[in-house]
């Protein structure tokens, strides 16, 4: 395989698979399961258009990644003191200018995709998927980008729950309810978690680069207490849902087959810092695909 520069001469297509991130992909593939399980329980399904949805979604995340490791990397913010994962404009595994187009282009077949949805969907589509490729670049881009700014967590939990799970639902059903609304918070509480962790375990870094995050903002202990608050919200809702008729009374329960890893990575984010954080942050993304699945079926009635 050809070999580019990097401090291990990472394989070509080995480095664009770190740059995609792709342990961050069910982040992307959640919401449309739930929005999706949502449509068919209430006798809509448009297949096509469901998987349009998905992998718009999915370029959207990937856009996301790159325009991070990018940004990040020109602030200043990616060092040699980074305590994640290897970042690859930070490491020299590719130079700025490649992750920049790869930025572009990921961005680009999200809009081509968008196209066919927003003749599906119409304007609402139009403003949900340009408001989430403006996020996707002003996370760590532009004049002022928000993660710098503490407001990552709230775009986090718009982008990939609430916009996410209604949009895919809209696109089914031409109209969003309440319920729908109700179930899109679970998924972005425990999608918003991932970055949490992530932003507890670089307060250090962070905050000398001059990223002022949430965590950053307001200290570690109170970022492990939104970490749980978050976690408690998100198992509340299931049964919420159960009693106003939203899901299967014989499967609504599904989701809490994932409670016992909640509350062992609560103890583990209350009790542990810095590098050994990455395992929460490894195990947050998995709690929010396997709760996420599980959600999806509970509701199919």
């Amino acid at each position: 395989m050809e070999q580019i520069g990097g401090p291990d001469g990472v394989g070509y297509l080995r480095g664009w698979l770190m740059a995609a991130r792709p342990a961050t992909l069910p982040a992307a593939v959640v919401p449309v399961l739930v929005g999706g399980a949502l449509a068919v329980a209430n006798r809509h399904l448009h297949p096509v258009v469901l998987l349009a949805t998905l992998l718009c979604s999915l370029s959207i995340q990937v856009g996301a990644n790159l325009a991070n490791d990018y940004f990040d990397f020109r602030h200043g913010a990616d060092t040699a003191e980074r305590l994640g994962p290897t970042r690859v404009t930070q490491s020299g595994i590719f130079r700025p200018n490649q992750v920049a187009l790869a930025t572009a282009i990921a961005f680009g077949v999200a809009l081509l995709l968008g196209l066919y949805l927003v003749s599906v969907g119409g304007m609402p589509i139009v403003l949900i998927g340009l408001f989430c490729i403006g996020c996707g670049l002003a996370y760590t881009g532009g004049p002022f980008p928000f993660g710098y700014h503490g407001l990552g967590d709230l775009f986090c939990f718009l982008c990939f729950g609430v916009l996410a799970v209604t949009g895919t639902y809209c696109l089914q059903a031409g109209s969003v309810t309440f319920t729908v609304l109700l179930a899109s918070a679970p998924v972005g509480l425990l999608c918003t978690n991932i970055l949490v962790v992530n932003n507890l375990r670089d307060i250090d870094t962070d905050r000398a680069a001059g990223k002022r995050t949430l965590a950053v903002l307001i200290g570690r202990d109170a970022t492990r207490r939104q970490y749980v608050l978050f976690l408690l919200i998100a198992y509340a809702l299931p049964l919420t849902l159960q009693q106003v008729g939203a899901s299967s009374i014989f499967l609504f329960w599904l989701p809490y087959v994932t409670a016992p890893r909640a509350a062992r990575l609560a103890l583990f984010v209350f009790t542990k810092e810095g590098r050994v954080l990455n395992l929460a942050l490894k195990d947050t993304a998995l709690l929010h695909l396997q709760y996420g699945v599980l959600f999806a079926i509970s509701l199919l009635h």
